[in-house]
């Protein structure tokens, strides 16, 4: 389970705390084929010719018609009010279609919104119209694998919940299944930047199973690389009124670091308590729930006292988009196309994603679903055209090698001093398999089919 990747509303089932309301977007009911540079293309950053004009005429697939192709985006938009997921799927559809679709086809994007309990029966209706899932993401996601598996739907993920390397599925972000994707982070951490916070690590996450299960694979983790966990600690899902009780226990065990799994507005009043009782922590993991906008206003004069960092799993940082040609063109497509979105970790993931799709679905002269799924698997160096750092795509089983990390301050989001080895990326984290049972992600096996089924 991949705990950057755990949407905040897992963590405030009852009060959706921090989630921002639908946003307006852009009328693209008559696209221009202008790209991002002001030309007609179909290149993105470093791919070139994803989407352009064809003849396609062949009906090949449940979802494909000679002329569309309906593609699914799970979310949980109706619980969370935050429409990330259809805001991505908006901007890159409309640019591909505008340059003329996936060799001809115009791509339409299914919206499933699963509203936090509804997944499975969502994923039934998708089975029963999609040709594939893409760029999406629901908390309780694992209630809808088997029902996927079943009806051999394949998907290209924004985030994944829970059941990460499950089969017909990949991730853009790499699945590293079995192994901690915060090894290098960690490590950072424990043995470069903070050596002296070894002896006095907590953690404290939210009362929820999936959240258990993460806190749990940290906890290994961080006892692996030399550290001591002397503190770990629940929270209700709904919230906590008064933090204040909990930061008298962290000053009481002299935790000097902190591991927070859930919702950033309780991370920013537990800091704000800590600050309150003149207690300072060497560093506070975050998680990259809380990288955005929203978490610095909620902290506010707090981060000039508390020290808080986030891994963002590769990701090309957002506040330094001009630095880089792919993020900036990205940031253009949204401000054409979805001007008043704003542009999240998980929304790039999703782009990153739909890319994928594109790219792969181009490459079939008879498109089908196990050739744009068998595509995806060619990928040994996979970067969304320079949105984020490098992944191997052949393997769900492929230990992650780059990282980056982002520092909040009172000025914003900034990259932290972790030594990146590849441009703004750290490319030499060590392998950290997991030796504890936290479950196995279900199989085509597990629901009677095989991988020769899929066509």
């Amino acid at each position: 389970m991949r705990r950057l990747l755990i949407p905040a509303l897992v963590l405030a089932l009852a009060a959706a705390a921090g989630c921002s309301g639908r946003s307006k977007s852009a009328d693209t009911s008559s696209p221009s084929t202008t790209g991002a540079a002001g030309t007609a293309t179909a290149d993105f950053g470093t791919l070139k010719s994803v989407c352009g004009k064809g003849t396609a005429k062949t009906v090949t697939s449940q979802g494909v018609t000679a002329s569309d192709i309906k593609v699914g985006v799970f979310t949980d938009v109706g619980f969370t009010k935050n429409p990330e997921f259809e805001n991505a799927a908006k901007v890159f559809t409309s640019w591909c279609n505008a340059a003329g679709g996936i060799n001809g086809r115009t791509i339409t994007p299914v919206t499933h919104d699963s509203q936090l309990m509804q997944v499975n029966q969502q994923m039934i209706s998708a089975c029963r119209t999609d040709f594939f899932e893409v760029g999406g993401g629901a908390a309780l996601d694992g209630l809808g694998v088997k029902t996927r598996l079943k009806c051999l739907l394949p998907e290209f993920p924004a985030q994944v919940t829970s059941e990460i390397g499950a089969d017909l599925q990949v991730m853009t972000t790499g699945a590293s299944t079995g192994y901690s994707p915060y090894a290098g982070y960690f490590s950072w951490l424990l043995k470069e930047a903070y050596p002296s916070s070894v002896s006095g690590l907590g953690i404290i996450t939210g009362d929820v199973p999936v959240t258990k299960v993460i806190a749990a694979q940290d906890k290994e983790v961080l006892t692996a690389m030399g550290g001591k966990v002397t503190y770990s600690d629940l929270y209700p899902a709904q919230g906590v009124s008064d933090w204040t009780p909990y930061a008298q226990s962290i000053k009481t065990k002299k935790v000097k670091a902190l591991v927070f799994l859930g919702d950033f507005t309780q991370l920013a009043k537990l800091e704000q308590a800590l600050t309150n009782i003149d207690y300072k922590l060497d560093w506070i993991d975050a998680n990259s729930n809380a990288y955005g906008p929203a978490f610095l206003k909620l902290a506010g004069p707090v981060l000039g006292t508390q020290t808080n960092f986030a891994s963002i799993n590769g990701a090309y940082p957002l506040e330094k988009a001009d630095a880089n040609p792919a993020t900036k063109e990205m940031v253009a497509l949204f401000r054409k196309y979805a001007p008043d979105a704003q542009i999240t970790l998980p929304a790039m993931q999703a782009f990153s994603a739909w890319l994928l799709f594109a790219t792969s679905a181009r490459d079939c002269a008879e498109l089908t679903r196990r050739c744009v799924l068998d595509n995806a698997k060619k990928q040994t160096d996979w970067t969304g055209g320079g949105l984020q750092a490098s992944i191997d795509l052949s393997s769900p089983d492929v230990p992650l090698k780059c990282f980056n990390v982002e520092k909040a301050t009172t000025s914003g989001w900034v990259p932290a001093d972790f030594k990146p080895t590849d441009g703004a990326y750290r490319c030499d984290a060590p392998s950290y398999k997991f030796k504890g049972d936290y479950g196995k992600a279900p199989t085509l096996a597990d629901v009677g089919k095989s991988l020769s089924d899929l066509t």
